[in-house]
């Protein structure tokens, strides 16, 4: 992962926290839709900013790497 992913990642997991901290959701129904909305924002975001770069943030290798790693966890190979 990158800078770029990780800051977008960082940036849904913040606003997320940042509308659970003022709406307090109690039931799971209620945090799956601050964590959609938080996810949104963060979205939106590098949805911007891919279109600014002319180019995506998450490239191959970092998908492949993924990939892999989910592999072993899982235990194929």
């Amino acid at each position: 992962m990158d800078d770029l992913e990780l800051i977008f990642t960082m940036l849904g997991e913040r606003v997320t926290t940042e509308i659970s901290k003022e709406e307090k959701p109690e039931t799971f129904t209620e945090n799956k839709k601050v964590a959609q909305r938080g996810g949104k924002v963060a979205g939106n975001a590098l949805k911007e900013t891919e279109k600014e770069l002319g180019r995506d943030v998450s490239n191959s290798m970092n998908n492949e790497q993924l990939t892999i790693d989910n592999e072993r966890e899982s235990g194929k190979k």
